[in-house]
Protein backbone atom coordinates (compact mmCIF):
# COMPACT_ATOMS: atom_id res chain seq x y z
CA UNK A 1 0.00 0.00 0.00
CA UNK A 2 1.15 3.52 -0.77
CA UNK A 3 -0.26 6.97 -0.09
CA UNK A 4 -0.05 9.90 -2.45
CA UNK A 5 -1.77 13.23 -3.07
CA UNK A 6 -5.19 12.90 -4.65
CA UNK A 7 -5.87 14.26 -8.12
CA UNK A 8 -9.16 15.02 -9.86
CA UNK A 9 -8.57 11.81 -11.84
CA UNK A 10 -9.22 9.90 -8.57
CA UNK A 11 -12.68 11.43 -8.22
CA UNK A 12 -14.61 8.46 -9.62
CA UNK A 13 -12.92 6.00 -7.26
CA UNK A 14 -13.45 8.31 -4.29
CA UNK A 15 -17.11 8.84 -5.16
CA UNK A 16 -17.55 5.05 -5.34
CA UNK A 17 -16.02 4.61 -1.87
CA UNK A 18 -18.13 7.40 -0.37
CA UNK A 19 -21.51 6.74 -2.02
CA UNK A 20 -22.56 3.68 0.05
CA UNK A 21 -21.49 5.46 3.23
CA UNK A 22 -23.75 8.39 2.37
CA UNK A 23 -26.67 6.26 1.17
CA UNK A 24 -26.65 3.49 3.76
CA UNK A 25 -25.20 4.90 7.00
CA UNK A 26 -25.20 7.88 9.32
CA UNK A 27 -21.39 7.97 9.25
CA UNK A 28 -21.70 10.92 6.87
CA UNK A 29 -24.45 13.47 7.38
CA UNK A 30 -24.65 14.15 3.65
CA UNK A 31 -27.95 12.95 2.21
CA UNK A 32 -27.04 12.62 -1.47
CA UNK A 33 -23.72 11.10 -2.57
CA UNK A 34 -21.58 13.45 -4.67
CA UNK A 35 -20.86 12.23 -8.17
CA UNK A 36 -17.37 12.11 -9.69
CA UNK A 37 -17.63 15.68 -11.03
CA UNK A 38 -18.60 17.04 -7.61
CA UNK A 39 -15.83 15.03 -5.95
CA UNK A 40 -13.28 16.42 -8.45
CA UNK A 41 -14.35 19.96 -7.52
CA UNK A 42 -13.94 19.13 -3.82
CA UNK A 43 -10.46 17.74 -4.43
CA UNK A 44 -9.39 20.84 -6.39
CA UNK A 45 -10.79 23.20 -3.75
CA UNK A 46 -9.11 21.34 -0.89
CA UNK A 47 -5.73 20.97 -2.60
CA UNK A 48 -5.55 24.74 -3.07
CA UNK A 49 -4.69 25.05 0.64
CA UNK A 50 -4.77 21.66 2.39
CA UNK A 51 -3.83 18.03 1.76
CA UNK A 52 -6.06 15.34 0.31
CA UNK A 53 -4.44 11.90 0.12
CA UNK A 54 -5.39 8.55 -1.37
CA UNK A 55 -4.15 5.06 -0.52
CA UNK A 56 -3.55 2.59 -3.32
CA UNK A 57 -2.84 -1.12 -3.35
CA UNK A 58 -0.09 -2.86 -5.34
CA UNK A 59 -2.24 -2.77 -8.49
CA UNK A 60 -2.78 1.00 -8.14
CA UNK A 61 -6.42 0.68 -7.09
CA UNK A 62 -7.59 3.42 -4.74
CA UNK A 63 -8.52 1.79 -1.41
CA UNK A 64 -9.23 4.88 0.70
CA UNK A 65 -8.76 8.59 1.14
CA UNK A 66 -8.20 11.22 3.83
CA UNK A 67 -8.27 14.99 3.75
CA UNK A 68 -8.21 18.09 5.92
CA UNK A 69 -10.54 21.07 5.96
CA UNK A 70 -10.54 24.33 7.92
CA UNK A 71 -11.78 23.83 11.49
CA UNK A 72 -13.81 27.05 11.57
CA UNK A 73 -14.08 30.28 9.58
CA UNK A 74 -12.83 32.85 12.09
CA UNK A 75 -9.13 33.80 11.82
CA UNK A 76 -8.16 32.67 15.31
CA UNK A 77 -8.88 29.06 14.26
CA UNK A 78 -6.46 29.20 11.33
CA UNK A 79 -3.95 26.81 12.95
CA UNK A 80 -6.55 24.05 13.43
CA UNK A 81 -8.08 21.63 10.91
CA UNK A 82 -10.78 18.99 10.75
CA UNK A 83 -9.78 15.65 9.26
CA UNK A 84 -11.73 12.80 7.68
CA UNK A 85 -10.82 9.38 6.33
CA UNK A 86 -12.88 6.87 4.34
CA UNK A 87 -11.82 3.35 3.37
CA UNK A 88 -13.37 1.08 0.74
CA UNK A 89 -15.50 -1.63 2.40
CA UNK A 90 -13.26 -4.41 1.00
CA UNK A 91 -10.14 -2.88 2.56
CA UNK A 92 -11.27 -1.98 6.07
CA UNK A 93 -9.30 -3.44 8.97
CA UNK A 94 -6.12 -3.71 6.86
CA UNK A 95 -4.30 -0.56 8.03
CA UNK A 96 -5.44 1.68 5.18
CA UNK A 97 -7.02 4.30 7.46
CA UNK A 98 -4.00 4.35 9.76
CA UNK A 99 -1.55 4.75 6.86
CA UNK A 100 -3.63 7.61 5.50
CA UNK A 101 -3.81 9.37 8.86
CA UNK A 102 -0.09 8.90 9.54
CA UNK A 103 0.71 10.57 6.21
CA UNK A 104 -1.99 13.25 6.54
CA UNK A 105 -1.03 14.27 10.08
CA UNK A 106 2.67 14.44 9.16
CA UNK A 107 1.81 16.67 6.19
CA UNK A 108 -0.32 18.96 8.37
CA UNK A 109 2.42 19.21 11.00
CA UNK A 110 4.95 20.15 8.32
CA UNK A 111 2.57 22.84 7.02
CA UNK A 112 2.51 24.41 10.49
CA UNK A 113 -0.86 23.32 11.82
CA UNK A 114 -1.27 22.84 15.58
CA UNK A 115 -4.47 20.87 16.20
CA UNK A 116 -6.49 18.30 14.28
CA UNK A 117 -10.13 17.55 15.10
CA UNK A 118 -12.39 14.72 13.95
CA UNK A 119 -16.16 14.47 14.31
CA UNK A 120 -17.47 10.90 14.46
CA UNK A 121 -21.17 10.10 14.10
CA UNK A 122 -21.98 7.67 16.90
CA UNK A 123 -21.96 4.78 17.27
CA UNK A 124 -18.92 3.98 15.13
CA UNK A 125 -16.53 1.65 16.95
CA UNK A 126 -14.19 1.25 13.98
CA UNK A 127 -13.72 4.99 13.48
CA UNK A 128 -13.18 5.57 17.19
CA UNK A 129 -10.52 2.83 17.21
CA UNK A 130 -8.78 4.35 14.17
CA UNK A 131 -8.71 7.85 15.62
CA UNK A 132 -7.52 6.73 19.04
CA UNK A 133 -4.80 4.57 17.46
CA UNK A 134 -3.69 7.70 15.56
CA UNK A 135 -3.38 9.65 18.83
CA UNK A 136 -6.74 11.41 19.00
CA UNK A 137 -8.49 11.79 22.35
CA UNK A 138 -12.22 12.23 22.95
CA UNK A 139 -13.08 15.79 23.99
CA UNK A 140 -16.88 15.83 23.96
CA UNK A 141 -20.12 14.87 22.28
CA UNK A 142 -22.83 16.85 20.57
CA UNK A 143 -26.07 15.07 21.48
CA UNK A 144 -28.79 14.49 18.86
CA UNK A 145 -27.15 16.94 16.48
CA UNK A 146 -27.92 15.25 13.16
CA UNK A 147 -31.08 13.63 11.81
CA UNK A 148 -30.61 10.96 9.16
CA UNK A 149 -32.18 7.63 8.22
CA UNK A 150 -35.13 8.25 10.53
CA UNK A 151 -33.14 8.85 13.72
CA UNK A 152 -31.23 11.49 15.67
CA UNK A 153 -27.48 10.92 15.92
CA UNK A 154 -24.79 12.10 18.31
CA UNK A 155 -21.41 13.27 17.07
CA UNK A 156 -18.36 12.71 19.24
CA UNK A 157 -15.36 14.99 18.83
CA UNK A 158 -11.75 13.85 19.00
CA UNK A 159 -8.65 16.06 19.08
CA UNK A 160 -5.00 15.43 18.33
CA UNK A 161 -2.25 17.97 18.95
CA UNK A 162 0.14 18.22 16.00
CA UNK A 163 2.82 20.15 17.89
CA UNK A 164 3.52 21.64 21.29
CA UNK A 165 2.32 25.23 21.75
CA UNK A 166 5.06 27.83 21.67
CA UNK A 167 5.83 30.28 24.47
CA UNK A 168 2.69 32.18 25.48
CA UNK A 169 0.69 30.01 23.07
CA UNK A 170 1.76 32.03 20.03
CA UNK A 171 2.42 30.07 16.85
CA UNK A 172 5.88 30.00 15.34
CA UNK A 173 4.49 30.40 11.84
CA UNK A 174 1.14 31.03 10.20
CA UNK A 175 0.03 28.23 7.85
CA UNK A 176 -2.70 30.39 6.34
CA UNK A 177 -1.54 32.69 3.55
CA UNK A 178 -2.96 36.19 3.63
CA UNK A 179 -3.81 36.20 7.32
CA UNK A 180 -1.46 38.32 9.46
CA UNK A 181 0.43 36.43 12.15
CA UNK A 182 1.11 37.35 15.71
CA UNK A 183 4.58 37.73 17.18
CA UNK A 184 6.94 34.77 16.90
CA UNK A 185 9.52 33.47 19.33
Amino acid sequence: MTTRPATPADAGALAAIYAPIVRETAISFELDPPDAAQMALRIDKTLATLPWLVATDAAGTVTGYAYASPHRERPAYRWSVDVSAYVHANHRGQGVGRALYDALLADLRQRGYWQAFAGIALPNTASIALHEAAGFGHIGTYRSVGYKLGAWHDVGWWQRPLRTPAIHGLPLEDPSPGIPTGPTQ
